[in-house]
């Protein structure tokens, strides 16, 4: 059970890492418009996130790996906040309306929870 939820998390990872790059708009919008250099940290954070995934998938780097993953999934926290500081109910996207951003920051919660037990499961 251990290695399929780490092989899970390590395939979403490289997935959404590569997504990046894909569709790289999408993503410019997840970034904080006071952060600036979106182009930037959606390259970068597109790559950390294809570079950790593949530490998930190596048996022996996967404890590494799902620290690391819980540390760069924590450090989107400030995404999901800054979409519930600016989140109005009038919003035409659920995602920008309160329950949809306090979903977003939710499902964030969840993913390093997922990150961590990997990690733990690994040592």
């Amino acid at each position: 059970m251990h290695a399929i939820a780490a092989i899970v998390l390590a395939m979403f990872l490289s997935v959404t890492g590569v997504m990046h790059f894909l569709a790289p708009d999408y993503f410019r919008t997840l970034v904080p418009a006071w952060f600036g250099r979106e182009q930037l940290l959606v390259a970068v954070s597109g790559a950390a996130e294809v570079v950790v995934g593949g530490l998930v998938l190596v048996t022996s780097t996967r404890a590494a790996g799902g620290w690391a993953a819980a540390i760069l999934i924590t450090c989107y926290l400030v995404s999901h906040l800054d979409a519930l500081r600016r989140a109005r109910p009038d919003r035409p996207r659920l995602l920008e309306r309160p329950a949809g951003a306090v979903a977003r920051l939710v499902v964030n919660v969840l993913y390093i929870a997922w990150a961590v037990a990997v990690a733990r499961s690994a040592a």
